[in-house]
């Protein structure tokens, strides 16, 4: 879940451009970075611990240079510290390495370095550090720097990332299996890195890596290989839809609050899928046995919603499991299977892991993508697009109400409702954005102010609100570090009110449907224990402390509940003066098992 970046060109200010990128990824992890330049004279790297973002880029104006790598950390083997921070180097520092993923195999490998070597290498407590020695090994067998990476990737288990330098060669090394990699081609200079955010102040021109290739980057260009078998790999270039501006926060404070803002277009988007791609994804459906949904974190929540959606909407049985937990299904798989897979970055790791299983078994791949290129919808089938647009907090909003709409918008047509599904989706989304606005943030931040001190909520909901108090709890969780729990409000009584006491803050989350009076039942259980009662929904009731009033959106009531929850954790981490864009110990991109 680190960030990568590389550069090569005829800018001598690489070491600037290598800063301005790992700011740019420093959603994937910030617990500390570091960069590396090839001068004229020498290898010149820099290594810091926290947040790039609070570093100057005028600090490295003097470096010059005209290749350069950076690297911004999310801590798997190692504590935080200088020594576990990329780049990693071989015994005499001629070589570095700056790395994303796992190497599974690194203990083993390790041993056989240290054997090899017959003393002490190893600076780190890292996996990394075993891929700059493997490669040093082979260049010492007198091969060439490009197959001594190809035969290092081989020896490497496990999903990786990586690229690296030699003070020796005029050149960059970049190899992918698993963890995500992107070229960029820019004017006269090049680009890698781990998302194309890092260098869109550059090109819009890319390159996408697949699993088994590496790439030699040069002055003169770039050469694709497959790295088990050396062979040439030819590509083609695309061009990325969205500009750098549109990953900026432009006139808000954070990312958070303005992608939960921008939901007055991103659920245009989604509804507005291509007629083609859904009468597809409908055929697909309708010829499978069985269909498993499978996702992680919000994307999970959103996949239990869709179960509703294509149970009340089509009547149609699905499944749903958390990828990390899919192999339960995995026996029942076939060729008349059909697995959906959600996920925003189209790099999860579990996800993918499962869409490999899923393929062994020839069960079809149908996913819910936001980031096109990505390994997920090269792997899939066929697959829907939400574009949602760059997402860069690392608590999703706007990817997750856009998958949910994408989803309602694939069960109204295969209900064989697609007219009736596109009036109701385009009423539901107009009456959102007619709510959305500055007034609407001040009464939630009011709401926040009442209940910022305390150290646990709980949200209940039903049905389809049931998975939205999930994804409400975990929103809370995730940026306002208040203990959180989401309820199927009928579970309180089975041991969860225990715990609910004189000013817990509770929230309900209802719908003008056949379900409300239940809801309102249970809020009455948890008010007689004394609690602070917060709703959101369509009607006023008497009942609630503070009440946020939603529209009346009949299947898309989860949504706009949901976005109710973004705002309110929002308020609750900034009012708590913590950074709601980065919580701690997360990452936008999980690429690791």
């Amino acid at each position: 879940m680190c960030g990568i970046f590389g550069y090569i060109g005829d800018d001598e200010n690489s070491a600037v451009k290598a800063i301005r990128g790992i700011k740019d990824l420093e959603y994937r992890g910030y617990d500390s970075w570091g960069i590396i330049v090839k001068t004229p004279n020498k290898i010149f790297y820099k290594k810091g611990l926290g947040k790039v973002s609070d570093i100057s880029e005028d600090n490295f104006k003097s470096v010059n240079g005209t290749m350069a790598l950076g690297h911004t950390r999310w801590a798997t083997h190692g504590k935080v510290c200088i020594p576990n921070t990329h780049p990693h180097f071989n015994q005499d520092r001629t070589l570095a390495v700056v790395h994303n993923g796992i190497v599974e195999n690194y203990q083993e490998l390790k041993t056989e370095i240290e054997n090899k070597s017959k003393a002490q290498i190893f600076r780190s407590q890292t996996d990394t550090e075993v891929i700059p020695h493997l490669i040093n090994f082979f260049l010492h067998d007198g091969i060439s720097f490009e197959e001594a990476v190809m035969r290092t990737c081989r020896k490497l288990k496990g999903r990786f990332a990586f690229v690296a330098t030699h003070k020796d060669y005029p050149f960059i090394m970049v190899a992918r299996s698993g963890s995500p990699l992107v070229v960029g081609i820019g004017d006269g200079e090049y680009f890698v890195a781990s998302d194309t955010p890092a260098f869109l102040d550059y090109t819009q021109t890319v390159n996408y890596m697949g699993d088994g290739e590496c790439a030699k980057m040069s002055h003169g260009g770039i050469s694709f290989f497959n790295f088990h078998n050396g062979k040439k790999v030819t590509k083609e270039n695309k061009i990325i839809s969205w500009s750098k501006s549109d990953a900026s926060k432009k006139k808000w404070n954070h990312f958070m609050i303005k992608e939960i803002m921008e939901q007055k277009e991103s659920l245009e988007r989604a509804r507005n899928q291509k007629k083609e791609d859904i009468t597809k994804a409908v055929e697909i459906v309708k010829q499978s046995s069985s269909v498993y949904l499978v996702g992680c974190g919000t994307a999970a929540h959103v996949c239990m919603g869709a179960e509703y959606m294509f149970s009340d909407i089509a009547g149609t049985r699905i499944s749903f499991a958390h990828a990390s937990e899919f192999h339960k299904y995995l026996p029942f798989l076939n060729n008349k299977s059909l697995v959906i897979p959600v996920t925003q970055s189209g790099e999860t790791a579990d996800v993918l892991e499962i869409i490999e299983a899923a393929k062994k078994k020839k069960s079809k791949i149908l996913s819910i993508i936001n980031v096109r290129g990505s390994s997920v919808e090269r792997e899939s089938h066929h697959f829907l697009p939400i574009n949602a647009g760059p997402e860069i907090a690392v608590a999703s909003t706007k990817a997750a109400t856009s998958q949910m709409i994408t989803f309602l918008a694939l069960t109204f047509a295969l209900a064989d409702k697609t007219r009736q599904g596109n009036h109701a989706l385009k009423k539901y989304i107009s009456a959102i954005n007619a709510w959305l606005t500055k007034e609407l943030l001040k009464d939630i931040k009011g709401i926040a102010k009442r209940i910022v001190a305390t150290d646990r909520l709980f949200v209940i909901g039903k049905s389809s609100n049931y998975p939205a108090a999930l994804e409400a709890a975990l929103k809370i969780k995730e940026v306002s570090y208040i203990h959180a729990e989401g309820l199927a409000a009928a579970e309180l009584k089975h041991g969860p009110i225990a715990l609910v006491e004189k000013g817990t803050p509770c929230i309900a989350l209802l719908a003008n449907d056949e379900y409300k009076n239940d809801v309102l039942n249970n809020v009455e259980e948890l008010k007689a224990r004394g609690a602070f009662m917060i709703g959101i929904g369509p009607e006023k009731n008497k009942i609630f402390d503070r009440f946020i009033q939603v529209p009346d959106i009949g299947h898309a009531s989860s949504v706009v509940n949901i976005i109710a929850t973004q705002i309110l954790a929002y308020y609750l981490a900034t009012l708590r003066g913590l950074d709601p864009d980065k919580p701690r110990n997360l990452a936008k991109s999980v690429t690791v098992k």
